[in-house]
């Protein structure tokens, strides 16, 4: 089984060009097409925290939104959000809350892929460095701590500048970090602070950071992709 995941931090769907654009948003996630998506700032960040993509808008454009925040207005939590296929299943959906100096956490959904159950877990990790590896460290005791063990996949804004150092240590051992190239800022990438990470049952075909005219104003982040298959 091949699936194509992406991960992207929209910026409340603020561009370069200072314009909250969901239809433009909604336009660069149409160009990458994956299969499930993280999306990170996916809410506004104030008052009710109401979405920047409607429901309604993404089911149109082939995918369902994961409800992780059923008693508000918001695409996520702490604004991450994972869309997906609309003909794969959601067993189970769980917010991870993130020890953290700042509003921060992840959300896990457990999607039905064929005959494969997939657990994918979105995140924003911490700005300042100060908790990043310990929030890694829940997020893996997190999946550790639930029930079964089924094939994962971690994406985010991990906010983290190299590969082996600081919080990405912690992914010693079986998981396998992505390399899909520097993402932040737009204008100029150098950072590679987006990241997909995946378990041991996964291989890893191919990865990119997703290039586009819309992808360089919509965000003052750019999109990673990367095809992965069951082995």
């Amino acid at each position: 089984m091949q699936i194509r995941v992406a991960s992207w931090n929209i910026h409340k769907g603020v561009g370069l060009d200072r314009r909250r654009d969901p239809e433009r948003i909604l336009a660069v996630l149409k160009e990458i097409d994956a299969d499930i998506v993280a999306l990170q700032e996916a809410d506004k960040r104030f008052g009710t925290r109401d979405a920047i993509l409607s429901e309604m808008a993404l089911f149109e454009a082939g995918w369902q939104a994961v409800d992780c925040n059923p008693a508000t207005p918001s695409l996520g939590w702490h604004g991450n959000a994972i869309i997906a296929r609309p003909e794969y299943g959601v067993p189970a959906v769980k917010n991870v809350e993130l020890p953290t100096l700042e509003p921060r956490g992840a959300v896990r959904a457990d999607f039905h892929v064929g005959e494969a159950t997939v657990r994918v877990i979105g995140m924003h990790l911490d700005l300042s460095g100060l908790r990043r590896r310990q929030q890694i460290r829940t997020v893996l005791n997190h999946l550790a701590d639930s029930d079964g063990d089924p094939p994962a996949v971690l994406m985010g804004d991990f906010n983290q500048w190299g590969d082996r150092s600081g919080a990405m240590q912690e992914f010693e051992g079986p998981w396998h970090v992505c390399q899909t190239g520097p993402t932040f800022p737009t204008r100029r990438p150098i950072a590679c602070l987006d990241r997909i990470v995946i378990s041991p049952e996964w291989h890893c075909i191919s990865t990119h950071v997703h290039l586009s005219e819309l992808s360089l104003q919509a965000s003052d982040h750019l999109p990673i992709v990367a095809e992965i298959e069951l082995r």
